[in-house]
């Protein structure tokens, strides 16, 4: 299932996962599949940010508020990020109605 996620999509971590934090990192178990997914210090905020269900720009806006970055290159490496999480079926995607 190809999902396009744009700002508008709402994301929530997939409830067919497990994580753990490990030492400032996040170890996550899909168990449709048993595989093993790792995220770094920003991974986990991020990853702390949609265990509930959240707007991406919303994400995007508290990552920039936390960290030193451009927006521009904040929403494209989330918008990848988010991408391979929901092709691991690691997050949900719920897309905005068109306008």
């Amino acid at each position: 299932m190809e999902s396009m996620i744009s700002p508008a999509s709402v994301v929530v971590a997939s409830s067919e996962q497990i994580s753990s934090d490990l030492a400032g990192e996040v170890v996550i178990l899909n168990l449709k599949n048993g595989s093993y997914y790792g995220l770094d210090a920003v991974g986990v905020r991020i990853w702390e940010l949609i265990q509930s269900p959240r707007p991406v720009a919303a994400v995007r806006d508290a990552i920039v508020e936390e960290y030193e970055v451009e927006p521009a290159r904040c929403e494209s490496d989330l918008l990848a990020l988010l991408g391979k999480l929901a092709a691991a079926e690691l997050i949900e995607v719920r897309n905005a109605p068109l306008a």
